[in-house]
This record gives structure tokens, sequence and C-alpha cells, in this order.
């Protein structure tokens, strides 16, 4: 994975480029962002460009043996940690990365570095409900693999993605050897949700924050997949959000079904809660409650989405929005109720409920609770 390899972020990549050939490598990096802005391919062609004997105009060569055996997630230096999980798991029973190491090649192989932790999950068959997590014993062999010393290339580098689904146990072991770790040793986590991560594990790092991708690069992307009416590939590009996996969910048509239950809870939460319609808003946080965590947080992100786009109707800047259709019908008609005084505060309660939700928190409670505390903000300007 070439620097070359990664859509976009041209910026931050001549920076890390930069810091490499400057000697200025910190020993523990914390790369933020979602995976659709590319930060786990990212973090992997840092690592490449990091051990590649045969660096030339700000990448790596891509030909030699180390970058070849990073490439394929099979370099003996390179340590891979990832949250794992499977059907039937025995009572105490822990999970290690390295037993699903052929799949997690495979799956990076195949969508070259772009995938959620869905995607992962997904992979694994691990259903609706049961998600990966990184064990105290997983935290247990980052030590002892790290004790040992490098095989070939300069550094030993341990990647850590998605570190926010290691329990506090785990998080707790590995604070000593990530605040000194053995000389020549990088530790490099990935991650989407760095709220989550224990302040003790933040200020042991140095964040390498991951942009959006810009929307002009989503725009060649779109075209690159078929979409050649330029006004839809601008269109896409606004609406992925600077995420190329999104993209290519809007380019192939996926999804549709969803952003249209989306788009109905949303405007069902709005008309209730501007009717005082509090009972039925039980009802319909009930209803919320019944999707799978994943979707739960997409309905909360197309919240967002919607709301920005009421309140820049709202400011009088539609033309430079991207709504159409039904959506456009509604949010025109709903801009009065969202201004200067509620936006702030719906978005943060937006924020809050995603959190929880990430955070295992019962859907039910969680939604009851947005729900009624978002029909008090709700008020015509």
């Amino acid at each position: 994975m070439r620097f070359a390899d990664i859509i976009g972020q041209e910026d931050l990549k001549r920076h890390l480029a930069r810091s490499v050939d400057a000697g200025r490598v910190s020993h523990a990096q914390l790369f933020t962002g979602a995976s659709g802005y590319g930060s786990l391919a990212l973090a992997v062609a840092y690592v490449q460009y990091l051990c590649c004997r045969h660096r030339r105009e700000g990448d790596s060569c891509g030909e030699c043996p180390d970058c070849k055996q990073i490439e394929a997630l099979a370099h003996p230096d390179l340590h891979l940690v990832f949250p794992v999980n499977k059907q039937g798991k025995k009572s105490g029973e822990a999970m290690l990365s390295d037993e699903f190491l052929p799949q997690f090649r495979t799956l990076f192989a195949e969508r070259r570095g772009y995938f959620s932790s869905q995607e992962w999950y997904d992979r694994l068959d691990l259903g609706k409900t049961l998600k990966g997590m990184i064990s105290a014993r997983e935290a247990d062999e980052i030590i002892r693999k790290l004790s040992f010393k490098s095989y070939e290339a300069d550094y030993k580098a341990m990647l850590i993605w998605l570190p926010e689904t290691m329990n506090e146990e785990a998080s707790n072991k590995i604070l000593k050897i990530l605040e000194e770790p053995w000389e020549r040793t990088v530790f490099i986590l990935v991650s989407e949700q760095p709220d989550r991560l224990l302040p003790t594990i933040l200020s042991r790092t140095q964040e390498v924050s991951v942009p959006r991708i810009a929307p002009e690069i989503l725009e060649r992307e779109a075209a690159s997949r078929g979409i050649t009416d330029p006004t839809q590939a601008r269109n896409m590009a606004r609406l992925s959000g600077g995420d190329l996996l999104e993209l290519e969910h809007l380019a192939a048509g996926e999804n549709e079904g969803l952003r249209k239950e989306y788009f109905d809870l949303f405007c069902g939460l709005m008309r209730l809660s501007y009717n005082d319609k509090h009972l039925e808003l039980i009802g319909w946080a009930e209803e919320v409650a019944q999707l799978s965590r994943e979707q739960q947080r997409g309905f909360l992100r197309n919240a967002t989405r919607l709301l920005r786009e009421s309140f820049m109707l709202h400011a009088g800047l539609g033309e430079i929005g991207y709504l159409w259709g039904e959506e456009l019908s509604f949010c025109s008609k709903f801009a009065p109720f969202v201004g200067t005084q509620n936006i702030e505060p719906l978005i943060a309660e937006i924020e809050r409920a995603g959190a929880q939700i990430a955070q295992n928190g019962n859907p039910t409670i969680v939604f009851t609770h947005f729900a009624l505390t978002v029909s008090k903000m709700i008020k015509h300007l």
C-alpha cells in the first residue's frame, strides 16, 4: 500500500512522508477518521513508507521485499490487532486477532483498505447484535510480540485497528508499553471514535487527524464508477460527506431502501415533535430500537445531514444545498423550525445518542430520551 494508492489526502501524505524523512517518528500515533476517509489504508501506507529501504519522491518503492510483504499484511515486523469475535463462543474463551488474520488480509486486499467495521463483522458472520472486541488476552499478546527484536525492517510496528473496542482491562495493560516502548517500536492506532478511548491512552499518543476526502476528488471517483452525469456526480460527492464508502453505496444504488426509511423516521420524529405528540414519540423510539446498531447510527448521521440542510434553507442558503425531491419538499416546510437558537443543541443531542449507541446503551431508553429531548427543541422560530 503506497501513498499513491490512497484516494486524495495529498497534504496529509506529504506531511507524513516529510516527518519520516526528517526522522520525526513518534513512537505512538493515533490516526483518527472514518473508514471511508482512508484512515486504515493511510496507516498501512505510512508503515510501508517507514520500512521501505528505497523511498523516492515522497513514497515507498512498492517493489522491495519489505513493501510487498507490508502490502500483503504479511511482514514479520508488522503486527496487527483488530476486534474479533465469533458465534457460539464459549464462556471465558478469548479470541485473538491472529486466528482471523487470513480473513482480515483477504478483506483488506479486496477493498484496498477501505472497509467499515460492519463489513468486517459481516465477514466474521457475527449477525446483527454481536460485535468484535479486543480482549485483555490480546493486550498480553501485544506485549509478548513486541518483546522480540525486529526480523528484517528497521522498525517494529504494532497496528491496532479500532482500539476503542478494547475493554478497560486491555487498555490499562498496554499503557506502560505505549508510554515507554522498546527502541524502534512504533504503535499505530486507527480509531473511528477516539472519544471512546481512555484519556490515558489519548495522552500517550500523537493524533494524526484524517480529514474528509475533498468533494472534487469524490466527483472524479463517482465518474470512474459509471456516474456520467456531472450534476449527479457532484450531488453524490456532496451527499457522501467526504466518505468513499458512502459514495460507493450511492453510486451502486445501495441503501436506497434504508435512506428512505431513515428519511421517513426523521419526518415522523419532527412531525410528532412540533405537534407535541409525546406518547406517540415513545412508539417512534421503540420502532427505531428495532434497527441494528449500525442502522441506528446511520439514521442519526442522516438526521444530522437533514437538520443542517434545513438550517441552510432557513438561512436563505438553499441555492448551495443538496436536496431534491421529497427531501427538499419536507425540509423547505420544516426549515422555519430550525435556526440559530436550536441547531447546535439538536446536533449535540444527536451526537450524544450516537455515542450512547456506540457504547451499547439500551436503544429503547436512548431513543426515548432522544425523542423527548428533541421535541422540546422544535419550535416555530
